[in-house]
């Protein structure tokens, strides 16, 4: 899909913008600074990613937000890496991992083969450390306060579930999945089939539907774009 032309974009009029994020910036963080760039207050993202993920976040600007639910219902790609070995609270790198087990006993087989169970529709419990809504509160800031939370499952469907066992204790993957999967999850789910424990060491989303993160504007571009078009305006 070809890259929208900044220079001539009507942001108001409405845009899709694709945003390669980045790491430790929260989504909210990116729509901010695109708001700011394109200069109106209609902008919003279409799914978040966590702060410790990078990738494609699709920013619409416009009248272009009434579509967001439509691209956030599309299935997504992802890759990155599980970590055997431990658990974290989070499922996560943003808490410490515990629960140390050992691992090196596993076969490449024996990790590969795990992976069938989780291809499919499958039910799946979020993390607690979400951002989910119980009795009208975020479960992450139950979670924080030490309050004990209690998730149901919900079903979600893994179309294809990739692994490569080479470097353990990391395992790389690519998951192709439905709205509402939670790939921290996953991770932790992966490592209770496996008896070893695992939490997602890294993440980064690679499409959306028909949407490729290699078609995506760093922050950096995007911000250099606009200050090129401020100066062609202004010129």
């Amino acid at each position: 899909m070809d890259k929208i032309d900044l220079q001539t974009a009507d942001f108001a009029e409405g845009a899709a913008l694709l945003i390669d994020k980045p790491l430790e910036w929260t989504s909210f963080d990116a729509v901010r600074k695109i708001r700011n760039l394109v200069g109106i207050k209609k902008v919003g993202h279409a799914g978040t990613l966590d702060p410790l993920a990078t990738g494609l976040l699709i920013v619409c600007t416009g009248k272009f937000t009434k579509k967001i639910n439509e691209y956030m219902a599309q299935e997504k790609e992802y890759t990155g890496t599980f970590t055997l070995g431990a658990t974290t609270p989070t499922y996560d790198l943003e808490s410490e991992p515990e629960n140390f087990k050992p691992f090196d006993h596993l076969t490449t087989e024996e990790i590969k083969a795990a992976t069938t169970d989780f291809i499919g529709a499958i039910q799946q419990v979020p993390p607690i450390h979400s951002a989910i809504k119980k009795d009208g509160k975020r479960v992450y800031e139950l979670a924080r306060k030490g309050i004990d939370v209690k998730l149901e499952p919900r079903t979600i469907t893994i179309q294809s579930f990739e692994i490569d066992a080479s470097a353990l204790p990391e395992v790389a993957f690519k998951v192709v999945c439905s709205t509402g999967t939670y790939i921290r999850s996953l991770a932790h789910d992966f490592g209770q089939a496996l008896g070893c424990g695992a939490y997602l060491s890294s993440l980064r989303r690679t499409k959306i539907g028909a949407f490729i993160v290699d078609d995506a504007f760093s922050i950096q571009d995007f911000d250099a774009a606009m200050r090129q078009r401020k100066q062609n305006a202004a010129g």
